[in-house]
Order: C-alpha cells, then sequence, then structure tokens
C-alpha cells in the first residue's frame, strides 16, 4: 500500500504565527495564556485564554485580496494563513498538478463567530458558511477534488488528517489538504463551557492550564490554525518534494457512552490508540513520545493516563508524554493539526515540546509528562490522541520517512 507522507506545515498560534515561531516558543517553554483582552470578562467565571495577536492579520494579504477577505471571519483567515504557509512549504507548484486529484478536508467545532462579528452584516451568509475555507482553497489552487469541513468536536481536525490518509490510500487522490480551525474567545463560548464547568476558573495565566497536575481544574480555550499537506509517497517523490515523515496510523472511533465525559478507565480511548497503532503495523514497543489530548481536567488527564497504561504496560513509563495545551491553550478543532504538527516537528528535531506549568504533581498520575523543560531524544514513532465531545476519538500515528 502506498505511504502517506507530510510534504507541507501551516500553523498559527498564541505562541507563533508561523510553523518555526510557534515550534521554537513551544520547546522554548513559552506559553500564550495571558488576560482576554477582546471582550470585558467581568462577568465571566474564566478570565484568561490563549488569544492569537492580531498581527495575523497582515499576513493574509500574501494570499489573498482585501474584496475576498471582507466576505471572511478571523477564524477562517487563520485558516487561509495556515493554508497558504502549508502550501508553500511544500513547495509544489499547484497550477501544474492534477487538481482533480486533490481534495481539502478542514476540521470545524462550529462557525467560529466571534463577537465583533456578529453585528457586522455585510456578506453574513458567506461568512456563516461552514465550508467557506475549503472551498477558497479550492478556487486558489484549481482544486476540483472533494473540498469539505469535518465535525467531530475537538477531533475535528484529527479525523480530517485520518480521512485524508484513507483518500490518498484508497487511490481517490494524490494530495489532501488537511488541517482545522478555531475563534473561540467569545461571550457564548466562554458562558458555554463554564456551564459545563469543563474551563479553569484559574485567573492567573501562568497556572490556569496545568495538565496532570494535582490541582488543575479544567482547560483554557486557545486560538488558531493547523494545516498539513498530505500527499502520496510516489506523487511526492514524483515532483522531488521534501518530506517531513509519514503519517504512517490513524483511527477514528466514536465512544457511544456520554456527550461530554469519556469511558470510564480510558477503555475508549485505549481502543483508538490500539486501532491506530494496528493500522500502522507498529507495535506498542516502538512508540518513542505521545502527544497527549492532555486537556488539564480531572477525568480526561486521568483516564488518558490509564489508557496509555493499558495500551502500553510497564513500557508506558518510559516513553514521553506531554501536552502542549498548556502553551496554547486548547484550540477545539484546529488541535488535532496543530498537536499533529508538533509531533512532525518532534521526529524532524529530535526534541520533545513539554507540558509547561508543570507544578504539583497529582498522585494518581504517574507517567513521565516532561515537566517544564524539552527535553532531547531521536524518535521514530510519534502518537498523538485527540479525544472530543460526543465520545468523538481518533489517534494519529507519525512515523520517520526512511525514503
Amino acid at each position: 500500500m502506498n505511504k502517506v507522507v507530510i510534504t507541507g506545515l501551516g500553523a498559527i498560534t498564541a505562541i507563533g504565527l508561523n510553523t518555526e515561531d510557534f515550534w521554537n516558543a513551544l520547546i522554548n517553554g513559552e506559553g500564550g495564556i495571558d488576560k482576554i483582552t477582546r471582550i470585558p470578562v467581568e462577568n465571566h467565571d474564566t478570565t484568561v485564554a490563549a488569544q492569537v495577536s492580531d498581527d495575523f492579520e497582515a499576513l493574509a494579504s500574501k494570499y489573498w485580496k482585501k474584496r475576498q477577505l471582507s466576505a471572511t471571519t478571523k477564524s477562517s483567515r487563520m485558516g487561509l494563513i495556515a493554508a497558504g504557509e502549508a502550501v508553500d512549504d511544500c513547495g509544489a507548484d499547484m497550477s501544474a498538478l492534477n487538481g482533480s486529484r486533490i481534495a481539502v478536508i478542514f476540521g470545524i467545532a462550529d462557525n467560529s463567530y466571534d463577537d465583533a462579528e456578529q453585528d457586522i452584516k455585510p456578506n453574513i451568509i458567506l461568512k456563516r458558511m461552514p465550508s467557506e475555507v475549503p472551498a477558497m482553497l479550492a478556487m486558489k489552487y484549481g482544486i476540483t477534488g472533494a473540498t469539505f469541513n469535518v465535525s467531530t468536536a475537538c477531533a475535528s481536525s484529527a479525523y480530517a488528517a485520518a480521512l485524508g490518509k484513507q483518500f490518498i490510500q484508497s487511490g481517490m487522490y494524490d494530495m489532501v489538504i488537511v488541517g482545522g480551525m478555531s475563534n473561540v474567545v467569545s461571550h457564548i463560548i466562554l458562558n458555554g463551557f463554564n456551564q459545563l464547568l469543563a474551563m479553569s476558573v484559574n485567573p492567573d495565566p501562568a497556572t490556569a492550564s496545568r495538565p496532570f497536575t494535582k490541582n488543575r481544574d479544567g482547560f483554557i480555550m486557545g486560538e488558531g490554525s493547523g494545516v498539513m499537506i498530505l500527499e502520496s509517497e510516489e506523487h511526492a517523490k514524483a515532483r522531488g518534494a521534501r518530506i517531513h515523515c509519514e503519517l504512517a496510523g490513524a483511527s477514528m472511533t466514536c465512544e457511544a457512552h456520554n456527550l461530554t465525559a469519556p469511558k470510564t478507565d480510558g477503555e475508549g480511548m485505549a481502543e483508538t490508540i490500539t486501532l491506530a497503532l494496528k493500522d500502522a503495523g507498529i507495535s506498542p514497543e516502538e512508540v518513542d513520545y505521545i502527544n497527549a489530548h492532555g486537556t488539564s481536567t480531572g477525568l480526561n488527564d486521568l483516564y488518558e493516563t490509564m489508557a496509555v497504561k493499558k495500551v502500553f504496560g510497564e513500557r508506558a513509563y518510559d516513553i514521553p508524554m506531554s501536552s502542549i495545551k498548556a502553551a496554547i491553550g486548547h484550540t477545539l478543532a484546529a488541535g488535532g493539526a496543530l498537536e499533529g504538527i508538533a509531533c512532525v516537528k518532534a521526529i524532524e528535531t529530535g526534541t520533545l515540546p513539554p507540558t509547561i506549568h508543570y507544578d504539583e504533581p497529582d498522585p494518581e498520575l504517574d507517567l513521565n509528562y516532561i515537566p517544564n523543560k524539552a527535553i532531547k531524544k531521536d524518535i521514530n514513532v510519534a502518537v498523538s490522541n485527540s479525544f472530543g465531545f460526543g465520545g468523538n476519538n481518533a489517534t494519529l500515528v507519525f512515523r520517520k520517512y526512511e525514503g
């Protein structure tokens, strides 16, 4: 079966407006969580978030005309810019490729309106169109294959990557642009997640999101977009592409259990990881790093730890695992793609990103969560977990490319 490889990366986050800046900030232990400035927060329990700097807006003109951008939301612009970076990174002359052999799949959790955009009436229908970003990318790059969204909560862009992998392996497409975006600092989002008691109410940006620690009390919202270019190995080699790594395995499951809570003791999570490893043809003994879903909630961190122990047994204690949500917040639909990019860069650089803000250990959580400082480690296989509301789970398995 033809290998699926990754040839392009694009990222916009609270700690970097491109992939390299995002990665360098991540491994340097920088955090993007700060006091919310976009909206008044005196009536909210949560007052901090990982906001993307408005400086990102200046990048849009590199790829799009002002008139085109006037029909987009901030969330869409993040996705369009990250996609532009990924296409540039892959080095392809898109006009020379067969557009019918290319697809676009984006993960979204909702239409990601911020409060100011609700009152801007021009182009309201286009702005509310969930599939606007795939459609705009198709028009820009002459893509006539499938262009659509997938919405599976916090696992959305991981599902996009898993579907893209299947599309390529089926022979249907040579290249699939996959990603996700999220713009979540709004009154309705903060109110909604506070009602679910899912978000931290800690007002201190330095300790509000601290996955796997004893005193964690919920996740913190993060904004951004992540995009990866997937290609068949054959197609990438034929055009002389630089290959970042291989997307070796993927799984998509539904726990069919609860709208907001994971299956008890991480049973559903463990099944998802196991299926992804099986798809990759990789044994648990071969995994070198786990990029955790790691939301900083009581149940997720506990059950994900239990799931890792179920899958890897005693070896779980030897596998470094970290959550980058402590740095960039929970980017919802963008999380799978951004965390996938972190795995790709970890394989390329031999550096594993830390779980920052890690202070007092939770006695129930006793794995190596790479506390606070990145570590150097040559790795061949990295696993990325994305577990979403509705029991939507996905795991991606990345492997160093040996061409």
